[in-house]
């Protein structure tokens, strides 16, 4: 038997064990409940970048298309962007976001456990905003949902329905923007399968650009195409719009990395090289090519530039934000160029832009990523991963195949609800005043 004393040691030794176990258990518990902490610092920046967002669309894209299109359908075309906003927002806080973010159906689609914002309050989420309130996530998102179907309107400018404009609209942003919302950012099959997309490269521009040249073919050209002349009627109005998205583009690239940090920092950067590049190489190659270089082309070669750089943003050094640039300013100049031997009529050449554009930056970011640069990304095939650009080229054929087939489908059924197009008359008259009753220049 143990002498008294040793029995006294063991039975303390025991009891301190026992006390310090329970403090480990505690702590470790404390830790799997403590609630996830409010950064003020990201929370701003959300903020603010969810107003740079809605200064690209409003009032960016408005001027930026209003000032392409001929005088009488300014007044038309801006309408267009500002019921898109207002259409889309209401939609997105009913249902949409719950569908996008909500939890994973299958890989498919989003649950309605966040119907009407029931649940998402100011608190953080674990996995979509870490040190931001969850409602600043939702205002963020909903900007980008709101611009996506804007950008397409750009494809059938001067010629289609005020209503079916927005029916469309709607309809697409559920039917086609929501799904890709949700595999790719929201926890979907593509993002399972590991795509990268930091702001949208197929979200938003493959989507748009592949829509568009479905609308374009659908609604036919325009009254004269071809023969009359359809010149943009206000440049300085156009250049002022290029200003406001490339301003706005801080915050969409930028406010993708959900908070005040170096990933911000380095697609903020990467964005701006991009732009100026891409402005620099549209403005060269058109130089040689027709003589001369024009306003319009230096505005187009910065917002093919932004678009293109987007799903790269938060994964490549500046130094292949410089190639991206080029190379976005010379490919979407040649599929411009390239647009009339094809004979489809993309009035604002949004699938020019943002489709090339889009397809470019979906591409380079399979080839240039690093994880250097963002940890939480993944490496490309210039950093010996392959797989990531297999990965990445799937994410386009997908994008691209999805969104045309939506499309035509959502149009038919507009078509079949309130008819696509306005008449000749009308057309010939000008949206401002058929539509709208207005006139934007007395």
């Amino acid at each position: 038997m143990k002498a008294p004393a040793e029995r006294r040691t063991l039975v303390v030794g025991a009891r301190v064990g026992v006390l310090l176990a329970s403090w480990v258990w505690a702590g470790q518990a404390w830790a799997q409940s403590a609630p996830l902490k409010i950064d003020s610092g990201d929370t701003a920046w959300v903020l603010v970048s969810s107003a740079l967002v809605l200064a690209m669309l409003m009032p960016g894209l408005a001027l930026f298309y209003g000032g392409l299109v001929r005088t009488k359908n300014v007044l038309a075309t801006i309408m267009q962007s500002v019921m898109i906003l207002s259409v889309v927002s209401v939609l997105w806080i009913l249902f949409g976001y719950s569908l996008a973010f909500g939890p994973d159906k299958g890989g498919v689609i989003g649950g309605l456990d966040w119907v009407g914002l029931n649940g998402v309050g100011a608190e953080p989420h674990p996995i979509y905003a870490p040190t931001i309130p969850h409602q600043a996530f939702v205002l963020f998102q909903l900007m980008f949902a709101a611009i996506t179907p804007a950008l397409i309107t750009g494809a059938f400018a001067e010629r289609k329905r005020f209503m079916s404009v927005v029916l469309f609209a709607a309809i697409w942003s559920i039917v086609v923007y929501v799904p890709l919302a949700h595999w790719i950012w929201g926890g979907g099959w593509l993002a399972k399968l590991g795509a990268l997309d930091f702001a949208g490269g197929a979200v938003i521009h493959i989507s748009s650009g592949a829509s568009a040249l479905v609308c374009a073919i659908i609604l036919g050209k325009r009254r004269g195409y071809g023969t009359d002349y359809m010149a943009p009627h206000n440049l300085p109005m156009t250049l002022l719009g290029t200003g406001f998205l490339w301003f706005g583009w801080f915050g969409f690239n930028g406010g993708s990395a959900l908070g005040a940090n170096g990933i911000a920092v380095s697609a903020i950067l990467a964005t701006h090289t991009a732009a100026a590049m891409g402005s620099m190489a549209w403005c060269g190659v058109e130089w040689a090519h027709r003589g001369k270089p024009t306003v319009l082309g230096v505005a187009s070669g910065a917002v093919a530039g932004l678009a293109t750089v987007t799903p790269a943003a938060g994964y490549i050094s500046p130094l292949f934000a410089v190639a991206i640039g080029t190379v976005a300013g010379m490919a979407c100049y040649a599929a411009i160029v390239w647009k009339g031997r094809f004979g489809y009529d993309d009035s604002l050449d949004v699938v020019g832009i943002h489709g090339v554009g889009g397809v470019i930056g979906i591409l380079a970011t399979g080839l240039c990523a690093s994880k250097i640069i963002n940890p939480a990304g993944a490496d490309g095939l210039f950093y010996g991963n392959p797989g990531l650009f297999g990965v990445q080229l799937l994410v386009v054929v997908v994008t691209t195949i999805f969104s045309m087939v939506g499309t035509f489908v959502i149009l038919k059924l507009v078509d079949s609800m309130t008819g696509l197009r306005v008449s000749s008359e009308e057309e010939a008259t000008g949206l401002d005043l058929s539509q709208h009753n207005e006139r934007a220049y007395s």
